[in-house]
């Protein structure tokens, strides 16, 4: 600390202790590393001023300080020459002593009460340390089914990070004492991941559900029978009913996102009929010569729709 501790709190050196408290106190609401996050200015700052509380809050070293007896560290300096004889003289305790530090900070029940805690007798200040902010991408199954993957970190080292099934776009995992350490031994921050989810190329998440279009054959629609599909978890065997229509949606109960509580959404797949990509002239002169289907209209009653 290279300032005088009373410019740092923006107090004259004949203020009192309450005056030091609430000039510190204000400064600390306005400096404090999870107010500001990301901001060193700020952050260097609050451990500013928390050092010159540090010395000027404690009565005892605010004194010994002002008589040139220590330096703005702490930091023991050549004793003068009146020092034995006032220590001697001095019996008498000086009313605005007191051994309770930071006790009287708690009786406040705003935001800044959360942040400080002091040892009663030590005087020791400790402040939590500030959160770091991170974003990650993962894949879209990866997020459904769980993983576990490594974040890589501005300053070098390297965090395991468990992605739980179930994993939400948005969703911020929390990795305890990751973040920045504390001051004067407080425990240190979180690191706080936001998971950015890639969208799928079929699937799509609907809450705890996943819908995707199953193509199937002509033949396949119109005879039915058994079709493979590949769900999020992993393939399964559908049974479809003869003369299935596209747009028909079939249910897979339980097979879609993992819950809290053990349980699981569902998986919609809504079945879309695929012709085949070459022409086949079997097929044409099927249809042509099928008389049945030129009495079909599915599209009756939407011309005279307007709602």
């Amino acid at each position: 600390m290279s300032r005088d501790p009373y410019e740092l709190l923006g107090v004259k050196k004949d203020a009192t202790q309450k005056d030091i408290q609430s000039a510190f106190r204000k400064l600390a609401k306005k400096l404090h590393p999870d107010l500001n996050p990301g901001d060193k200015k700020a952050e260097e700052r609050f451990k500013e001023i928390s050092a010159a509380y540090e010395l000027l809050g404690d009565e005892e070293k605010r004194g010994r300080f002002d008589r040139g007896e220590i330096d703005m560290t702490g930091a023991e300096q050549a004793p003068r020459q009146y020092y034995r004889d006032y220590a001697s003289a001095s019996g008498t305790e000086n009313p605005y002593h007191s051994s309770a530090g930071f006790a009287d900070f708690g009786d406040s029940d705003d935001i800044f009460s959360s942040f400080f805690s002091r040892r009663a007798r030590g005087g020791e200040f400790r402040a939590h340390g500030s959160d770091r902010h991170y974003s990650l991408e993962v894949d879209f199954l990866d997020a459904i089914n769980g993983t576990k993957t490594q974040i890589r970190l501005p300053d070098g080292p390297a965090l395991d990070l468990k992605i739980p099934p179930g994993t939400r776009d948005g969703q911020t995992l929390r990795l305890k004492g990751k973040g920045e350490p504390g001051i004067g031994g407080g425990s240190a921050g979180d690191a706080l991941v936001e998971i950015r989810v890639r969208p799928h190329r079929f699937y799509v998440r609907d809450g705890d559900d996943i819908r995707f279009d199953l193509p199937i054959t002509l033949r396949e629609a119109v005879l039915g029978g058994k079709v493979r599909a590949q769900t999020p978890s992993g393939p399964v065997n559908l049974t479809l009913p003869p003369h299935s229509n596209a747009g028909k949606t079939l249910r897979l109960k339980g097979k879609g996102v993992a819950k809290k509580d053990g349980s699981a959404g569902d998986v919609y797949i809504t079945l879309k009929i695929v012709l085949p990509d070459a022409s086949d002239q079997q097929l044409t002169e099927f249809m042509t010569g099928w008389t049945a289907g030129n009495a079909q209209d599915p599209r009756k009653g939407m011309e005279s729709s307007h709602g």
